[in-house]
This record gives structure tokens, sequence and C-alpha cells, in this order.
């Protein structure tokens, strides 16, 4: 795999401050049930990389230390960490939201049948990954047949009371273009989105999510492959709007790795870029210290969360 860090440290991207937190985004593992080539995590089913219990421990104490609200799971399948389920509970227990980052294929792997059970019984939101509409173009991005997988799980977590009317339990759709390319308008976007889950399947969500795909590890490697990578680059630069710097998710979220170890977002974290601030490195230390006011670590990827209408965890800024 091609080393995307070398082509990002030098960069003009200006320079911006953190706020107060508002979500610790965990990531719980690199072991997936699939591989997909946009994946920045370049995560799959063979990955061993898993969050120890002493630093799952933490998670929710440092949470409450910290008064952080909402708890953002990711992965990987983040499902596929043994220690899923309690952490969820605990995080519930203690009056914490809970996002699981879910790729909806992994609702129907052995061993986890209950699992959209769980999470509705749990009023977990659920944000999940759905590159298209058409199975064509699904398939294409993460392997044969995971299309009609998650529309069957969309399904289930429809019949579960997901994202129907009057029910508290949100269901966010994500979408990714099929390459070297910004995503669509979001609004319109998600208008077609409804109107095709609708017609054809009976599905209902909440919202959509369209997001740039990032210029690291897997999908960064297959540009520089395909002599995309500068070409991509220049696109993200020449569509930056500053308007979209405020609303950026590093000003209010912090990315914590397998190994408890504090990033500014999850991008920073697989490119190994620390907190700027001094002495903060791990979960652990967060119990004594807060970051508010620190600056962000930047590098040219932060470019992809700030071209066009903008992208970060909660779609297009």
């Amino acid at each position: 795999m091609h080393a995307t860090l070398p082509l990002l440290e030098v960069s003009d991207f200006p320079s911006i401050k953190r706020s107060s937190t508002e979500i610790l985004q965990v990531n719980l593992g690199y072991l997936c049930n699939q591989r997909c080539l946009h994946c920045h995590v370049n995560a799959g089913p063979h990955r061993t990389e898993m969050m120890d219990e002493k630093n799952l421990s933490r998670i929710v104490p440092v949470m409450i230390a910290r008064n952080i609200k909402t708890l953002d799971l990711t992965g990987g399948a983040p499902e596929m960490h043994q220690g899923f389920r309690r952490l969820v509970q605990e995080a519930r227990a203690a009056g914490i939201h809970v996002i699981d980052r879910c790729n909806l294929t992994i609702l129907f792997e052995p061993g986890y049948e209950g699992l959209a059970g769980f999470l509705a019984e749990n009023e977990v939101e659920v944000v999940a990954s759905l590159p298209c509409y058409s199975l064509e173009n699904v398939d294409k991005q993460r392997g044969e047949g995971v299309f009609d997988k998650s529309i069957a799980g969309l399904q289930n977590l429809n019949a579960l009371g997901y994202a129907q009317v009057g029910s508290s339990l949100k269901l966010n759709l994500v979408y990714n273009p099929q390459g070297a390319s910004l995503p669509p308008n979001q609004e319109a976007l998600q208008a077609d989105y409804k109107h095709e889950l609708k017609v054809h399947f009976g599905i209902t969500f909440n919202e959509l999510y369209a997001l740039a795909n990032m210029p690291i590890k897997r999908f960064g490697s297959t540009l520089i492959s395909k002599g995309e990578f500068v070409p991509y680059m220049n696109l993200l630069k020449d569509s930056f709007s500053a308007a979209n710097l405020k609303g950026v998710m590093c000003r209010s979220l912090i990315s914590v790795d397998w190994q408890g170890n504090l990033f500014d977002c999850d991008f920073n974290q697989q490119l190994e870029l620390p907190l700027k601030a001094s002495g903060i490195n791990t979960l652990e230390d967060l119990f004594r210290d807060d970051i508010s006011g620190q600056d962000i670590a930047i590098a040219d990827h932060c470019f992809g969360c700030t071209a066009g209408q903008g992208s970060s965890c909660g779609g297009a800024l």
C-alpha cells in the first residue's frame, strides 16, 4: 500500500482551533466482515487489531468526567468487538447517546442475528453505509451481494421502528462517491434516495449524509496507483470553501483509536497525526485535562472536509 502522509504533510490549510467537546468517536478495531475500496481505515476480515478491556472500561468514565454526551462507535465493524454490547449498555445507563456506524450486512453474519433488536432496545442511533440505491453501484464498491443484504437490513430496522413516524429511533444513511469526485448536493441526493428506496423497497430513513472520499489509506493508495492522487487533491483544493471551517467535526469531536490514543478526527487517526495539546495523548489523560481551545493538527487531507458543500461525520456542512 502506498503511503499518503508524505504527500499531505506540507499544507497551506488554514489553522483552526477546538471548541467544546460534544462527541467521543471510538474505533473499536479494524476487524470487518467487508473490505470496501473507499475504506480509509483499510479494515477487513483478516484484521486483528481490537481495543483491549482496559481501554474499553475507560470510555464511559472519561465521558462522564468530561461531560461528553455522545458516543460514536466505529470500526471496522464495531459490532464485531466482543465488548460492543456491554459498552453500549453502560453508556446508555449513564444517559449517553450512542451512535453505531453499521455496514448493515453485519446484521446477517452468524452470531449477530439479534443485533438489530439489541440496537433498537437500547435506542442506538444507526448510521448505515449505503453508497447508492442501485444494486450495480453498491456491489461494485462493496462486493457482490452487499446491496441485497443492505436492503434487507434496512427493512429489518424499519420493522423494529427505526425512522418511523413518531419513533425516537434514528436511522441515517451514508453516501460515498464511486471514485475521485466530490459528492453531489446532499439535499437533492437525499430526495432521490428517499423516493427510490420507498418506491422499490418500502424503506424509510431520517437523513442522508454525503461524505467525500479521503485521500488516505486504501482509497489514497488506489489514487496513487491510478495516477489520480494529484488531480484529486487539486479538485479538493480548488473547491475549498472557508465557510465550512466553522462546522468541521474536529472542532467538537475527539477520535480514539483501538489502542486508546487520541486524535482530532478519524482521518488524523489513520494518518497517525497526534493531538497538538502537550501531554494529552490517551484516554487516561482525558481524566485530568480538557483540550478545548487547543490547535488542531492539520494536513492537506483536511481539504476533503471543506471542499464544495463540506463533509463531516454528520454529512454536508
